[in-house]
């Protein structure tokens, strides 16, 4: 594990948390357990800092996002910082608080694309888990101002088993709104996710399903869709790279200015993460012990240290490792590998037997949209 700026390539991406303030309840939602309020945000000037920082760094693409980004009063002279800093410019939204006034004003600032999400195809469903009545309409009103501003759209359809039998509903749905890109990607059971695991974990049969559906939906709409498939590792045998290796392609900014190797990456302990209002991003991305913890192969225990497979997947998630373990460092229980995959395999068995309730999150309540 080397600390020297030389030996790390930059980072291709900054995920920019603007606020945790959301209007929906998402019992899937990636924001920590404990939320920024919103008199801890980072204020305009220094988000700008941070975009010219990044693109001094490297870094080519930033991903405004949340909580809701659109939260933010001041989201277009975001938007128009990191244009002018460099960068391509991708807002991740949920569209419920868009209007046309909004759209044209993010467009004008230099805005290049829109990853909107989507909770289900068919509006009851997607409306119970979002938590928000006549949510599902806001969202296809936001992807058609979207798409007459002449801004690229991106569907995200976060999937999992209350709505992964509409999978080839929510593809017709990308095709219909004009989406150029649909991204289905399965719950990731960390944060408050891992809390609703039981009620979100898709069955095999459901998986396999889901799978044959996209690899028929990308033939199908091959030049006219392009889909993005991420899937659980819950039934997985071998890890995904999370992140593309821990440290090696993103970094994340919290909305109070917590610089991050993953979005997730404050549920581990005993690791101090520098704040970009203190710290130089160039500074903090080549020479900070906490995104030098888990960068590389030195720090990996056995069985992935003498893995042919190291440089492919990296450990895989610590997040997870830890959630699942306790144990950061461990490997993480997706590889087939570890002494704990069997933990997979007993949430899969709970998930089939659980009534499929949800815990929802309560966001608005600490962290009110109001500013």
């Amino acid at each position: 594990m080397s600390a020297a700026g030389p030996a790390v390539e930059p980072p291709l991406g900054l995920l920019a948390e603007l606020t945790h303030r959301c209007p929906l309840r998402c019992p899937y939602c990636s924001n920590p357990l404990a939320l920024t309020r919103p008199g801890e945000e980072m204020d305009t000037a220094t988000w700008a800092r941070v975009f010219r920082e990044a693109a001094a760094l490297g870094v080519l693409q930033v991903h405004l996002s949340g909580g809701e980004p659109t939260a933010r009063r001041d989201l277009p002279e975001l938007v128009r910082a990191a244009a002018e800093a460099g960068l391509y410019t991708n807002l991740v939204t949920a569209g419920v608080l868009l209007d046309a006034a909004k759209v044209e004003a993010l467009a004008a600032a230099g805005l290049d694309h829109v990853q909107l999400s989507v909770q289900d195809a068919e509006p009851a469903s997607a409306d119970r888990i979002g938590g928000m009545a006549g949510g599902h309409e806001r969202k296809l009103a936001a992807a058609r101002l979207v798409r007459a501003a002449g801004l690229a759209l991106t569907l995200n359809a976060v999937v999992h088993r209350q709505n992964l039998d509409r999978l080839p509903a929510l593809i017709a749905l990308a095709l219909e709104l004009g989406a150029g890109r649909l991204e289905v990607a399965h719950v990731q059971y960390y944060g408050w996710a891992l809390a609703n695991r039981a009620a979100l974990l898709p069955t095999r049969a459901q998986l396999d399903a889901a799978t044959a559906t996209v690899e028929a939906a990308r033939a199908a709409h091959k030049g006219r869709l392009v889909i993005d498939y991420v899937i659980p590792d819950y039934h997985a045998k071998r890890p995904k790279a999370c992140m593309g290796g821990w440290g090696r392609r993103v970094l994340a900014v919290t909305p109070a200015g917590k610089a991050l190797p993953c979005h997730a990456a404050e549920s581990l302990p005993g690791l101090d993460f520098p704040d970009v209002r203190e710290v130089p991003l160039a500074e903090i991305w080549h020479r900070s012990e906490a995104f030098n913890r888990f960068r590389g192969t030195a720090w990996m225990p056995e069985p992935c240290r003498s893995c042919d497979r190291r440089e492919m997947d990296f450990g895989g998630c610590r997040c997870q490792a830890f959630a699942l373990t306790g144990d950061a460092a461990a490997t993480d229980p997706a590889c087939a590998l570890s002494p704990r995959h069997a933990l997979l395999d007993l949430a899969v068995q709970e998930a089939a037997a659980a009534d499929g309730a949800f815990t929802y999150r309560e966001m608005a309540r600490t962290a009110p949209l109001a500013r």
